[in-house]
């Protein structure tokens, strides 16, 4: 069956645990950085940070108002960057989970191509090695029916794991309790992500990327990955 995320924003505290705990588990080298006026480090994504809580400030009326949005990759159910790839082995989706697996073979992609695919802004691309690289889902864990480490680091609740149908049925009851003091609540792109989050306010508050505008038009990696894919098929028909 497949999984889903539900992140609950109005529970996060920017502990970053979940951030700590993904970069422990994958064992992924440290990444040099410098104070840049936030408590949000590293300042972006990286090869070796998978997931971050950015941090986002604003001052309303006088009052200050920080908004914590855990990023990662979203699982898109129907994924861009899949479509994007010149090599359908290269990323491919787990048919028992869901999950959007970036492989080695990724090496040999367009990163440009791939990243641009993504409305979310997420792909990453090892600087040694080539490969591209993102949330895996911590897949090795989910088929040993653990959670996502992520979600078990957690200490506030704000991230949950199950099975899609649960998350979506959880999203909507805590949608209805937080919007009976945040009436601009809302569940972000709940159809097309296995990665739901809810915030609480205008998403661009969180992140300029929280939400994939839709109806969005094909970029112009998009276009072309669907414009060459009945080529590139019939060139590796012809090739064996």
């Amino acid at each position: 069956m497949p999984k889903a995320f539900l992140i609950d924003t109005t529970r996060c505290t920017a502990c970053r645990g979940c951030q700590v705990a993904c970069k422990e588990w994958k064992n992924l080298p440290p990444v040099a950085t410098k104070q840049t006026g936030t408590h949000q480090n590293p300042p972006d994504l990286t090869p070796f940070n998978l997931k971050l809580v950015r941090f986002s400030e604003h001052l309303d009326g006088g009052v200050v108002s920080w908004y914590f949005f855990p990023d990662q990759c979203r699982h898109c159910l129907d994924a861009p960057c899949k479509m994007a790839a010149s090599d359908p082995e290269a990323i491919i989706q787990d048919k028992e989970t869901g999950a959007i697996i970036y492989t080695d073979k990724t090496a040999k992609e367009d990163f440009d191509v791939i990243r641009g695919a993504c409305p979310y802004d997420i792909p990453r691309q090892n600087p040694d090695t080539k490969v591209l690289v993102k949330c895996d889902m911590c897949i090795d864990r989910v088929k040993a029916n653990m959670l996502p480490m992520c979600v078990k680091s957690c200490a506030m609740g704000a991230m949950n794991f199950g099975e899609r149908d649960e998350m979506l049925r959880l999203g909507e009851s805590r949608l209805a309790e937080v919007k009976k003091t945040a009436p601009k609540a809302q569940l972000l792109n709940p159809k097309d992500v296995a990665v739901i989050y809810l915030v609480a306010d205008d998403p661009k508050k969180y992140w300029k990327n929280a939400m994939a505008q839709a109806p969005s038009p094909l970029t112009r990696q998009q276009f072309l990955a669907k414009a060459f894919a009945p080529v590139r098929g019939i060139a590796r028909s012809i090739s064996g």
